[in-house]
C-alpha cells in the first residue's frame, strides 16, 4: 500500500509540474447529488449530440432523459445515439420564452451554435470557431414540452446549455421550474453572446427561486488561462 501511495504521489507531482492534475470527475459529484435528491427525470435543454446525457448514463443515472436540440443534422446524430435507450427521448426544438420560429447561427463546432450573436470575447478565445451558416428552427416553451413527462415523474432536474439564451428558456418554464429539485446553468463571467445572461443574474435568479449552489463544473477558458464560463449546479433549499 505504501508503494502504491508513493507511486500515486510521484505521478501527481509529475503531472503538476506540467500544469495538470488528477481529480475526481465532476460527473461523480453530480450523480451523487442526483441520487441524493431522487431525481427521476432530467430535462436536457441544448443537448447537441447527446454528450451530457451519455455522461449521465456513464456515471450511473438510469432515470428518464428528455433532450431538446434544434439543429436538424445534430438532432439526427442525437436520435441515432439514443435509439437503443428506451428511457431517453429527444425533441427537435429550441426552447424559449414563447413558441414560434426563429433563426439560429450555426457554428463550425455546432456546440457554439446560438440564437444570440457571438461576441468578441468568445471570438478571441476561440478564433477557430466561426459561424458557417444559419438555419430556421422551431421554438417551443419548457412548460409546453415538459407537461406530458412531468405527469409521470416526481423529481425533475433541469439542465440548460443554450449559449446565452438561458433567460428565455427560464421565462418559458415557470411551472416546470416550480417542480424541479435542481437546475444546472451556464454561468458566464463575461459577455460571450449578445444579450446573454451573466453569472450575477443567473445566481440571483436561482437563489430568488429557492435554489442554492452546490457545485461548479469546469466550462470555457481562454488560451490566456482566464475562465470565461462555468456550469453551476443548484438544488432546492
Amino acid at each position: 500500500m505504501r508503494a502504491r501511495e508513493q507511486m500515486v504521489r510521484l505521478v501527481a507531482t509529475g503531472l503538476g509540474r506540467r500544469g495538470l492534475e488528477v481529480r475526481r470527475h465532476a460527473a461523480t459529484r453530480r450523480q451523487k447529488m442526483l441520487s441524493r435528491h431522487d431525481v427521476d427525470l432530467v430535462l436536457d435543454v441544448g443537448a447537441a449530440d447527446g454528450g451530457y446525457g451519455a455522461t449521465l448514463r456513464s456515471f450511473g443515472y438510469t432515470g428518464t432523459i428528455v433532450s431538446f436540440e434544434p439543429l436538424r443534422e445534430v438532432f439526427a446524430r442525437l436520435a441515432t445515439a439514443i435509439e437503443t435507450d428506451p428511457a431517453w427521448s429527444a425533441r427537435n426544438v429550441a426552447l424559449g420564452a414563447e413558441p414560434g420560429e426563429t433563426t439560429i447561427n450555426v457554428a463550425s463546432n455546432s456546440t457554439s451554435s446560438s440564437i444570440l450573436p457571438m461576441l468578441g470575447p468568445h471570438l478571441e478565445a476561440a478564433p477557430h470557431v466561426t459561424y458557417v451558416g444559419q438555419e430556421s428552427i422551431t421554438v417551443s416553451t419548457l412548460d409546453a414540452e415538459a407537461a406530458d413527462v412531468l405527469a409521470a415523474h416526481e423529481r425533475p432536474f433541469l439542465k440548460v446549455d443554450t449559449q446565452g439564451f438561458e433567460r428565455e428558456v427560464i421565462a418559458g418554464g415557470a411551472t416546470t421550474l416550480d417542480q424541479c429539485v435542481g437546475v444546472q446553468l451556464e454561468l458566464s463571467f463575461v459577455p460571450l453572446y449578445e444579450g446573454g445572461m451573466l453569472v450575477d443574474e443567473a445566481v440571483s435568479w436561482a437563489y430568488d427561486h429557492g435554489f442554492h449552489l452546490v457545485g461548479i463544473e469546469q466550462g470555457y477558458a481562454a488560451p490566456s488561462g482566464e475562465i470565461l464560463q462555468v456550469d453551476g449546479v443548484f438544488v432546492r433549499d
